[in-house]
């Protein structure tokens, strides 16, 4: 594993590989490194010839200065886990090569419409400062293809929609989340849970997975909406403080017409609830 600490000699090293006619892979992180980012490793591997994993805390996509003072840095030990998973570069960049004018001053960029529901509704700001960040990146490294985890579905296709909309040729593929064996699924965040709400955190997938079932059941029109607020209930009465449970078509996150029904296909459940000072998100296809 090489690490690169500027974008000059980054861009070197990618040009030899580019000029051998290899394949290049990139991932984007903010470190605090867990199994599901192996797991992309792992899931990118066997199409690509060389993989690139980036670390950078991007300041722009918090939209609470305590968050971001919050978030967990553990580079020897991320370091340690990608030699392990023998990736081909690590690029650790500094603010001055993200944001060489400053972060106030940089040039944004914004994905009209999935920018605005669900996680941005209730991050006001944040997927632009990851459009923004994740713009930059690509620009770097200029891979063959972008993996990203399914966990965060909405900002995969956020991305994937701006790489569209920008015509940028590198493939965006999406990975499977990576559960726990009690359903939770595995966060940066999962670490600042105390012990006791550890063991509470995994009925968050359980009642999504009940959404599932119920839905798989229906014979009848399906009220998606009554689904959704029983669960948002549920999770209130046993000590969460639920923000979204909301029931999308998984390719673009449009809400499903008043009579879909079970046998309506393409949909998925998403949610957002905290679980003491921890905000967790997940979601399941239905």
């Amino acid at each position: 594993m090489q690490r690169f600490d500027t974008t000059d000699a980054l861009r070197e090293q990618l040009k030899v590989w580019r000029s051998a006619g290899e394949r290049i892979a990139l991932i984007p992180t903010m470190g605090n490194l867990h199994q599901g980012h192996v797991s992309l490793i792992d899931y990118v591997r066997p199409h690509v010839d060389r993989i690139c994993v980036s670390i950078y805390i991007n300041p722009l996509q918090f939209n609470n200065a305590v968050d971001l003072e919050r978030y967990p840095v553990t580079l020897d030990a991320d370091q340690a886990c990608l030699q392990d998973a023998q990736i081909d570069a690590l690029f650790l960049p500094d603010a001055k090569a993200m944001y060489p004018y400053g972060v106030d001053q940089s040039v944004q960029v914004t994905v009209p419409i999935l920018s605005d529901s669900l996680e941005g509704a209730f991050r006001p700001g944040h997927f632009t400062g990851v459009a923004t960040i994740v713009a930059k990146l690509l620009n770097i490294v200029q891979p063959d293809v972008a993996v990203f985890g399914e966990k965060d579905l909405q900002q995969y296709l956020l991305i994937r929609r701006m790489v569209s909309d920008l015509l940028m040729p590198i493939d965006i593929w999406s990975a499977p989340t990576v559960r726990d064996v009690d359903g939770l699924a595995m966060s940066s965040r999962n670490g600042y849970l105390t012990s006791s709400e550890r063991e509470q955190a995994s009925e968050l997938y359980r009642v999504l997975s009940g959404i599932r079932i119920q839905w798989q059941n229906m014979t009848e029109v399906c009220d998606w909406r009554e689904l959704e607020q029983s669960a948002f209930m549920h999770l209130q009465q046993h000590g969460w403080r639920p923000e979204y449970i909301s029931i999308r078509h998984a390719d673009d996150l449009t809400e499903p017409t008043p009579d879909s029904g079970p046998v309506a296909t393409g949909y998925c459940v998403l949610a957002a609830a905290w679980l003491g000072n921890t905000r967790l998100i997940d979601n399941i296809r239905l």
